[in-house]
């Protein structure tokens, strides 16, 4: 697939109902609607599903900065969660993934991908995608927690964070490794 094809947006009140479509009554994964990386858990369990929704929807209405959503031919294929650092609270609960250094950097959290554009390189195009918006608001640091598969054919639902191939391919680079299957990865922009 070429860059071209797609058209990438922020998610926005306008786009919200494309976000709705893409992410469909399970909210992308078991409720989550993209809210695991900012809730503490339990807040998080609390609120899976309809509640994990409304405050997604309530972050979209306040103009915070959430992600980027792929289109296709009109319709939402991708979204990529991508926002400050500190908008992601159980980042730096985690000795995994917890601060490499205090260079302020926007990390990219989460994937979800239409069934439909699964194992075809979108998650390398919407890491492009993400780079050229972070040039637009000069962004210094973007950082990402990737998986890498230690299973020949890893279930999607274990590739939410994205595969470290695709950062790679993206041009990110590793910087720090506390697991092996988690690498914290950058892009210098």
């Amino acid at each position: 697939m070429t860059f071209d094809k797609f058209l990438f947006k922020p998610l926005s009140k306008s786009n919200w109902e494309k976000f709705e479509n893409l992410f469909g009554q399970n909210g992308a994964c078991g409720g989550c609607w993209c809210m695991h990386w900012r809730l503490q858990k339990s807040v998080f369990d609390k609120n899976k599903g309809s509640g994990n929704k409304k405050l997604m929807f309530k972050l979209v209405n306040s103009k915070a900065q959430t992600g980027i959503l792929t289109f296709y031919k009109k319709e939402a294929v991708g979204w990529c969660a991508v926002a400050p650092r500190e908008h992601f609270i159980r980042l730096d609960n985690s000795k995994i993934l917890s601060r490499v250094d205090e260079q302020p950097v926007w990390s990219i959290v989460c994937f979800f991908v239409h069934k439909k554009f699964r194992k075809v390189g979108l998650s390398s195009i919407m890491l492009k995608a993400v780079i050229d918006f972070a040039k637009s608001k000069k962004i210094k640091i973007l950082e990402g927690y990737p998986v890498d598969p230690y299973l020949p054919n890893m279930p999607p639902a274990f590739a939410w964070t994205g595969f470290t191939s695709a950062f790679l391919k993206a041009g990110f680079i590793e910087v720090k490794r506390r697991s092996k299957s988690r690498p914290i990865m950058r892009y210098y922009l």
